[in-house]
């Protein structure tokens, strides 16, 4: 079962009203409207298409996860055990350029204040 909550966050979120998603979906407003108030299940094509346009997972919005978007991990590409020595130090470095970008920017939205 779809979580409703989560389909209007993420349409809020996109800033999206009924009828821009609805209209993007080829529905019509009050349609998405009953999608998104339990009135009507959601058919499986119609949630590949939602989650296209809101930049979600079918797995977010059916509760399985509570990451919105899924993205790949160390795990993903057999942990840690499974790289190189190489891959391990070229991982470290793009965490550590990562961070510092992080923090530049951090500062940076400071001194903008």
């Amino acid at each position: 079962m779809i979580r409703l909550d989560r389909l209007r966050e993420r349409r809020i979120e996109n800033k999206l009203t009924h009828e821009e998603l609805a209209e993007k979906l080829g529905i019509s407003r009050q349609g998405y409207g009953n999608y998104e108030s339990g009135k009507r299940d959601i058919d499986t094509d119609t949630l590949a298409r939602i989650c296209q346009i809101l930049d979600t997972d079918s797995d977010y919005l059916l509760g399985l996860t509570d990451k919105p978007k899924w993205e790949p991990s160390l795990s993903f590409y057999g942990g840690p055990e499974g790289l190189t020595e190489d891959e391990l130090e070229e991982a470290e470095a793009a965490v550590r350029r990562y961070r510092e970008m992080k923090e530049r920017a951090a500062r940076e939205a400071e001194k903008n204040k």
